[in-house]
């Protein structure tokens, strides 16, 4: 039975491939004998030794697994050998803590759903398979666990991965639905800012402070960035928090952005889940982070407030602004105090089965089932957050229901797959109690890396950054984002000083870029029509 290859073949052959031959470069399968795909009541057998004499280079096969295959047009054929030859794991270290951490796992296991090696559906089998591998080569293709997995049969059920594909299918429409929605927009033109050089970074740069903690055997080295004299100062000061893997060096264009108009501004660097972290990640000393970090990134924030309430961090400014990236972002909400809504094992074991791909950041916010939370003190000088990139879909799904009391800046992308704004930043603002200044800012074109600014982007070679992004991650025109982003920050800061509330939705046109600064009620009219 042929499927048609606009919106049939394709997604079937691609998520196929995807989650048999490397689903996020770690999640193959395959059995010694035999597999058998489950489509639409039948069970199709494919002998896997005949799959893999196909599948090698110059490789044939004279039995009817060539009629099968004869079903699918020239191009999935092609796209479903290439995905047997590719390299699933090409580095031994990484590729074991990638599996070992808690997202791997929950992957593994939700992949298993749909692969049944033999009687086990643990992912157990695909783990240690994999692992085997691993100790005796130092890449891993498709084609090598087909020939290694040690089961007799693997039973794929492909109408119940077409149910994914469904969903995801309908999550990428709505994606697409909100560019176009957001695109239908008028848009005012607006001179295109300018660019700091790197010249001027440096010259402005921070002063760096260690601080003693209780809970690190080190202590946290601070950026304190401090207005120049002559600046005037802000009633507030900012707090700044990378996200997972992220590190001072990313965000330091905006720290200075921030120090010229007069805001002191401290940039929190978080052992256990920064750059250093990654380098270990990828030289395979430890574990993939992930949200288990987050009460120790919550006393590094703890600690910092207690440094300044004590004298030994002396900063300017009454009031405080928590800032932060992704998980940074989340820290942020969670110091202010909202703690996730009861009941979320049971919405994560429905998001999980659906294998988060088109928002990644499910992962995280379902580790939190199994993270202990420390009981956080109030902020009392808070006056407002600052969230790039945020998440919380899943820690507060319904409107209004987050007793939040200072106002919100939520910033996304229309190209992040990692937070997406439908389901992201634009449900979180509705979640939140309404503030009058509360709002979220889209860029079109923009992604989940956008505000990380990291080597080679102002033109010097790439550097040794882990964060080494391509156009596909980072998203359209990055500086020229991180400028609109600046530009917002402030704005928004400026109002909640002034205690002015966000007089309807503006949207601009900013050179090739389009920003929308959208208040509740067009969110919620934006939400409502997906």
């Amino acid at each position: 039975m042929a499927l048609t290859r606009p919106i049939g073949q394709r997604i079937v052959i691609g998520l196929f491939g995807a989650l048999l031959f490397g689903l996020a470069g770690v999640l193959p399968l395959r059995a010694a004998e035999r597999l058998e795909v489950q489509l639409e009541g039948m069970v199709i057998p494919v002998w896997i030794r005949e799959l893999v004499d196909l599948g090698r280079p110059g490789g044939s096969s004279s039995s009817e697994l060539i009629t099968w295959l004869n079903l699918l047009d020239a191009d999935s054929r092609f796209d479903l050998f290439e995905l047997l030859q590719a390299s699933l794991l090409t580095d031994q270290s990484m590729a074991r803590q990638m599996l070992r951490s808690w997202a791997g796992r929950q992957l593994l296991d939700a992949v298993s759903d749909l692969v049944r090696v033999d009687a086990d559906s643990s992912g157990i089998v695909l783990f240690n398979t994999l692992e085997l591998l691993l100790n005796s080569q130092s890449e891993v293709t498709a084609l090598d666990l087909l020939e290694e997995l040690p089961a007799e049969n693997v039973r794929l059920d492909l109408d119940a991965l077409l149910q994914v594909a469904s969903r995801w299918r309908r999550q990428l429409q709505q994606q697409q639905q909100l560019v176009l929605a957001l695109g239908s927009f008028p848009a005012t033109q607006v001179p295109v800012l300018q660019e700091l050089s790197g010249q001027e970074v440096f010259a402005a740069g921070p002063e760096f402070k260690p601080l003693p903690v209780a809970h690190r055997t080190k202590p946290l080295q601070l950026e304190v960035w401090r207005p120049p004299d002559g600046t005037p100062l802000r009633s507030s000061w900012v707090v700044l928090m990378p996200g997972l893997g992220g590190s001072q060096d990313h965000f330091r264009w905006l720290a200075l952005s921030l120090q010229r108009k007069g805001w002191p501004v401290v940039v929190l660097e978080h052992p256990g889940s920064d750059a250093r972290a990654v380098h270990a990640l990828l030289k395979g000393q430890r574990l993939a982070p992930g949200a288990e970090v987050l009460p120790d990134r919550l006393a590094d924030l703890q600690a910092v407030l207690q440094a300044r309430e004590q004298g030994t961090l002396v900063l300017p400014g009454q009031k405080l602004v928590l800032m932060g990236h992704s998980l940074g972002a989340l820290t942020a909400l969670l110091a202010a105090g909202i703690t996730p809504e009861p009941g979320l094992y049971t919405r994560c074991r429905k998001a999980l089965d659906d294998l988060p791909l088109t928002n990644l950041s499910r992962l995280l916010q379902c580790q939190l089932v199994d993270v202990q939370m420390p009981k956080l003190q109030s902020i009392p000088q808070l006056e407002a957050i600052v969230a790039l990139n945020s998440f919380g879909s899943l820690l507060w799904p319904r409107h209004g229901a987050v007793p939040l009391s200072v106002p919100v800046l939520l910033t996304g992308g229309t190209l992040d797959l990692i937070t997406p704004p439908l389901s992201e930043q634009l449900d979180l603002l509705l979640a939140i109690s309404p503030h009058p200044a509360s709002r979220v800012v889209l860029v079109e074109g923009a992604s989940h890396f956008s505000p990380v600014r990291v080597e080679g982007q102002m033109g010097e070679d790439r550097g040794d950054d882990l964060f080494q992004l391509g156009e596909e991650l980072v998203g359209r025109q990055p500086l020229a984002v991180q400028r609109l982003l600046a530009v917002e920050i402030q704005i928004f800061l400026q109002q909640v000083e002034a205690g002015e509330a966000l007089e309807g939705s503006t949207h601009q046109q900013v050179g090739d870029l389009r920003l929308h600064r959208l208040d509740r009620n067009a969110a919620e009219r934006l939400r409502e029509s997906q």
